[in-house]
């Protein structure tokens, strides 16, 4: 959008300021032979200074500049009208996952930002593993009860990476059963956790995110924190080895804490249908003042990225293989969570 023009609001008080100044005569006319040259005081062009050495200036009489953030605040109350305009017109684009890409930027990362920036106070380390175009597939730990942690690394990816590339997160079948989390989660680009979806997101180019833990990860008690739970059956390793994009680990610390999970009431669970019903130090006895997360430091540490260009096709149905590589992601995921926790220095600071 043009840049609007500012109207500074000071303009009457230099103008008033000006008024107060003593009216000087308007030179012009001849002058008779012998009277002396009169110098007259030349003003300004408008918008320029001459240079005063010897005279002090005033405040007042100093130009006044326009008010920074006025320009960038009527620019967002115009982007907004205009993205309005093309939410109720229909005049936006979403993928066939249901990936709506402006809605997820202007609005549910604005929704986020503030908790990964202000509350978690996320650290991010090892970006620049993270390529910067072409296909790639993010594995992390998953903890916290909820998992919040899938979103804070959508955020760190986007808000850190110098390309802006969106986390494409590959979601259990859990979070597009519930109603309204069904089709935020569709907007925002994640996808169910399957090898078909996740192998066609990858050969698209896209950067693909999943949590192999699955719910034992975010399920488990607090005594078991930072303590790698299985990694299924290596399904992940199967779905890059076909589409021949890296593996990168990453590896999340903060999240264990913000929850933590003293037990788990599994009748009510089963009523509600749910894989856990957690049972924390404040839930449910604080009731919905008890869902609010401890305000833990977060460290978010992408590793180097495990090729697997170089195996043949046939590679991706090698039980043997699959086993080996998912060992090795998740051993440099844990080798990576035990040193971040060393480096630590308090569970909130």
């Amino acid at each position: 959008m043009a840049d609007a023009k500012v109207i500074p609001f000071d303009d009457d008080r230099s103008r008033g300021a000006a008024a107060q100044r003593p009216a000087r005569r308007r030179a012009g006319g001849s002058r008779r032979k012998g009277e002396p040259v009169v110098v007259r005081e030349v003003q300004p062009m408008p918008g320029r200074t001459l240079p005063q050495d010897d005279v002090p200036v005033t405040q007042e009489e100093q130009p006044q500049k326009p008010q920074q953030g006025g320009t960038s605040l009527e620019q967002r109350i115009a982007g907004g009208l205009s993205f309005l305009r093309r939410r109720l017109t229909g005049d936006y684009e979403v993928d066939e996952f249901g990936y709506d890409q402006e809605l997820t930027d202007q609005v549910l990362m604005s929704l986020i930002r503030p908790v990964y920036e202000k509350y978690f106070r996320v650290e991010v380390k090892g970006v620049e593993n993270i390529p910067s175009d072409g296909g790639a597939l993010i594995v992390a730990n998953h903890s916290g009860t909820l998992p919040l942690d899938g979103l804070m690394m959508q955020v760190a990816v986007h808000d850190n990476h110098p390309a802006n590339r969106h986390l494409r997160l590959l979601a259990a079948d859990l979070v597009f059963m519930l109603p309204v989390v069904n089709e935020l989660a569709r907007k925002a680009g994640h996808t169910l956790a399957c090898s078909e979806d996740a192998e066609r997101l990858l050969e698209r180019g896209e950067l693909v995110g999943v949590m192999p833990e699955g719910f034992k990860g975010i399920g488990k008690p607090f005594s078991e924190r930072y303590k790698l739970q299985r990694f299924g059956r290596g399904g992940f390793v199967s779905t890059a080895l076909r589409a021949g994009t890296p593996i990168i680990p990453c590896s999340i610390v903060g999240a264990e804490e913000i929850y933590p999970m003293i037990g788990n009431a599994k009748t009510l669970a089963r009523l509600l249908g749910f894989p856990y019903f957690p049972i924390t130090p404040t839930f449910p006895w604080l009731g919905p003042l008890g869902a609010v997360p401890l305000p833990t430091k977060w460290t978010i540490q992408f590793g180097e990225p495990i090729r697997t260009d170089g195996y043949p096709p046939e590679a991706a149905d090698d039980p043997m293989l699959m086993f080996n590589l998912t060992d090795q992601v998740r051993e440099q995921i844990q080798h990576t969570l035990y040193k971040l926790l060393v480096q630590r220095r308090s569970v909130f600071f």
